[in-house]
């Protein structure tokens, strides 16, 4: 191979850290305390489920508890889609009816120019470009899928999406072998680190209080439990994601699954005439195990996909490592997008966990008996979907203290969904790796012929998954 992984930076959290530095850790709780509102996790789904409910009733006193610091988790790791995907979409149109799956989907279109409003609105200087979503075909059968993914998003009401042809798609990028693509408006690249600090610091100028190095053991009614303390407040929010199995009895709640990211050294002009991309649409393709990537602000790919996708137990990581033939494998999928840069140096990689329910539906519940609110399970697409979650939260919070009543979001098909848990060790490890196993034999058969069907191995796996 002409390129190498030699010498790349892996773990340290994430690029996203290495390029704009490491927060100053706030203090952890210093022993028991009250509260009107105690948040759970501080990534993005916490940090803008205090930031509206603060806006909406500046005398609540909210207390966000986190285990590292603000950002730790996916939100300092993700890829940097800002864009208006919803994991369930399909299965709430099945249960609710397709006009709920439609209100859904416009709420998260919305949602996509309610973040890039307020980042502006606040000042945060978060590498904002709303240049959409590009997703491309490589194969017949990727080609296949990607005009029935299109046609299908019309339904949902996606009227500005584009079908664009192999000559079309060349024009925006070139990636080589792409037969096709189809391209939405409603996405935008970002810097997570940078947006995740911003969030942060406003939600702490509001008024809100943050503990950090603060790792909660266990919730229950009224309780947040950790070492150093417990609070206690009318309404505990679990806003934890990922780590979610951390916690006492939710090892089975949503699967912490992995996805692992590469960034390249800055592209010289030449290498970016050679790779297009003018338009710094955030970029993904059609492939079984799919792959999603962004042109950075400072010039660089950042690519990411699946690697180790579970480990036994649902154990997460500490600080992003990344297993090597991984970052290998996320190199020759870059090499292949874009052969020109087989000589480009990787210089990071790292990993991160996402929250995956049983039934692949992302979900904001409030428990109005008990006071215990959540949201998560994005399945990838948290950017966008926690400000969503993070303001139905707020509409849900409201609701039951009597500070507000029924809203559009209250009324979305996302709230109240209950998800049954995942299978026990050793069958959830089983099932998982078996899974990609699946999807990447499916993705190599279909590279190795020319038939336009999906892989029968596929279709199988997404039946065992529960994805459809």
């Amino acid at each position: 191979m002409s390129g190498s992984v030699s010498g790349t930076v892996n773990g340290g959290i994430s690029f996203w850290y290495a390029d704009d530095g490491l927060p100053a850790v706030r203090e952890p709780l210093g022993g028991d305390s009250a509260a009107d509102v105690v948040i759970v996790g501080g990534g993005y789904t916490g940090l803008w489920t205090a930031y509206y409910l603060k806006k909406a009733a500046p005398f609540l006193r909210i207390t966000v508890l986190e285990r590292r610091f603000c950002g730790y988790g996916a939100s300092g790791r993700n890829g940097g889609w800002l864009y208006n995907g919803v994991a369930g979409r399909d299965r709430y149109a099945k249960l609710h009816g397709r006009e709920a799956a439609v209100r859904l989907q416009r709420a998260m279109n919305d949602t996509v120019d309610e973040v890039i409003r307020v980042a502006d609105e606040e000042g945060f200087d978060a590498a904002v470009h709303k240049g959409g979503v590009l997703e491309v075909a490589r194969t017949p059968a990727q080609w296949a899928r990607l005009k029935d993914f299109h046609a299908h998003e019309l339904t949902f009401g996606e009227k500005d999406r584009e079908l664009l042809g192999a000559r079309e798609t060349a024009e925006r990028i070139r990636v080589a072998d792409a037969v096709g693509s189809t391209w939405t408006p409603h996405g935008a690249r970002l810097h997570p680190v940078k947006l995740v600090k911003a969030l942060a610091a406003a939600v702490e100028a509001l008024g809100v209080t943050i503990h950090e190095l603060t790792p909660v053991t266990e919730i229950r009614p009224q309780h947040a439990v950790t070492p150093y303390g417990t609070v206690r407040a009318p309404y505990v929010l679990r806003c934890t994601e990922g780590f979610t199995a951390g916690l006492k009895g939710q090892r089975r709640t949503w699967l912490p699954m992995n996805s692992s990211m590469i960034a390249t050294e800055p592209l010289t002009d030449a290498q970016w005439a050679s790779v297009g991309w003018a338009g710094r649409e955030t970029l993904g393709d059609m492939a079984h195990a799919y792959m999603y990537a962004q042109r950075t602000a400072d010039g660089r790919i950042a690519l990411g996909g699946r690697g180790v996708p579970y480990r036994y137990g649902s154990r997460t990581d500490n600080d992003g490592r990344t297993r090597p033939e991984t970052v290998e494998a996320l190199r020759e999928l870059l090499v292949a997008f874009f052969p020109a840069l087989a000589g480009v140096r990787v210089e990071h990689a790292w990993s991160g966990v996402l929250g995956v329910p049983r039934d692949w539906c992302a979900t904001v519940t409030l428990d109005r008996s008990t006071g215990l609110g959540w949201a998560g399970g994005y399945v990838g697409s948290g950017v966008a979907t926690a400000h969503l979650a993070a303001r139905t939260l707020r509409d849900l919070v409201q609701l039951d203290s009597g500070q507000g009543g029924r809203t559009e979001l209250t009324d979305l098909p996302w709230a109240g969904h209950k998800v049954r848990k995942w299978e026990p060790e050793p069958l959830r490890w089983l099932g998982v790796h078996g899974l990609y196993a699946a999807y990447r034999a499916a993705d190599r058969r279909e590279r190795r012929t020319s038939g336009a069907g999906s892989s029968r191995l596929a279709r199988i796996a997404d039946r065992v998954a529960g994805r459809h």
